[in-house]
C-alpha cells in the first residue's frame, strides 16, 4: 500500500473523496493535523494532537457496489485489533466497528462510497487511532477514551504502526472481497466485547434493548429482547 502524507488537512476522508480519481488504489492518506474530521452519523471527530493517526484508505475494488463492501469497516476493525495486539494489548470490538481497550475507545472508522454517473469511483475507509496523547487531553472528550501509549507505557511510532496495519490489510483484503464477512467472522467474534451482555442499540430513531447473542454470517447483530423476540440489526450504535 502507498502512504500519502499531508501536513494539515480539514479531513482525510474529504480529501480522498475529492481527489479519488488521482489517488491510486490501496493508498493510505494520513495527516498529523486534521482540523475538521467527523465520525459516523456526522459526529465531530475530536482532534487529540499531532502524534495520533488521522487517516483514510482509498480502495477501488470495482465500478459497482457489492454487498461485501458494507463489511469493509468490520474488516478494518479486526485488523486494527490485530495491530493493537502486536503491542501487547487486549482490544475488544464494540459493534460494528469501534475498538476499545479496557472499556475505553481507542479507534473508530467511517466508510464512504464515492459515486459518479452511476459508477463506483472508490471507497474511502476513514479511521482514527489514539496513538500518543495524555490522559489530561483524553479526559476532555465526551466518552471514556484511551491511547496506545497510555496502555503500553511507551511512545508509539506512527509510521511503524501504519506499516504493521497496511501489511495485515494487504494480506486479507483480496481474500475478504471474495469470501465476505464469513472469512473473518470467527476472529471478529473472538474479539467481540458486547456478546452475551445486556445492551441497548440505537437504530436511527429507535432503541432495541436485550442480550447480544451472536453476529451473523453477514456481520449483522443478533439481539434477543426481554420477550424472547430476536432482532437482526444491520446498522446501529451500541449505547
Amino acid at each position: 500500500m502507498n502512504l500519502l502524507y499531508l501536513e494539515e488537512i480539514d479531513s482525510t476522508n474529504k480529501y480522498a473523496k475529492e481527489n479519488i480519481t488521482s489517488i491510486s488504489d490501496g493508498t493510505i492518506v494520513y495527516t498529523q493535523n486534521q482540523t475538521d474530521g467527523r465520525g459516523r452519523l456526522n459526529r465531530k471527530w475530536s482532534y487529540l494532537g499531532k502524534d495520533n493517526i488521522y487517516a483514510s484508505i482509498v480502495l477501488k475494488p470495482s465500478d459497482t457496489i457489492l454487498p461485501v463492501y458494507s463489511n469493509l469497516t468490520q474488516l478494518l476493525c479486526l485488523i486494527l485489533c490485530q495491530t493493537f495486539e502486536e503491542y501487547g494489548t487486549n482490544p475488544k470490538i464494540k459493534w460494528p466497528n469501534d475498538v476499545q481497550i479496557n472499556g475505553k475507545k481507542i479507534s473508530g472508522i467511517l466508510a464512504e462510497a464515492v459515486m459518479g454517473k452511476g459508477v463506483l469511483k472508490g471507497i474511502v475507509l476513514g479511521f482514527g487511532v489514539n496513538l500518543n496523547t495524555t490522559q489530561e487531553t483524553l479526559d476532555k472528550i465526551d466518552q471514556p477514551a484511551t491511547s496506545l501509549n497510555i496502555e503500553t507505557g511507551k511512545t508509539i511510532d506512527r509510521e511503524e504502526f501504519l506499516e504493521k496495519l497496511s501489511t495485515r490489510f494487504c494480506l486479507l483484503y483480496n481474500k475478504f472481497i471474495e469470501g465476505g464477512f464469513l472469512l473473518i467472522r470467527e476472529d471478529y467474534i473472538r474479539r467481540a466485547g458486547f456478546l452475551n451482555k445486556d445492551i441497548t442499540v440505537k437504530v436511527l430513531n429507535e432503541k432495541y434493548c436485550g442480550v447480544a447473542t451472536d453476529v451473523t454470517e453477514n456481520g449483522a447483530l443478533k439481539l434477543k429482547d426481554k420477550n424472547n423476540k430476536e432482532h437482526i440489526l444491520l446498522i446501529g450504535d451500541i449505547l
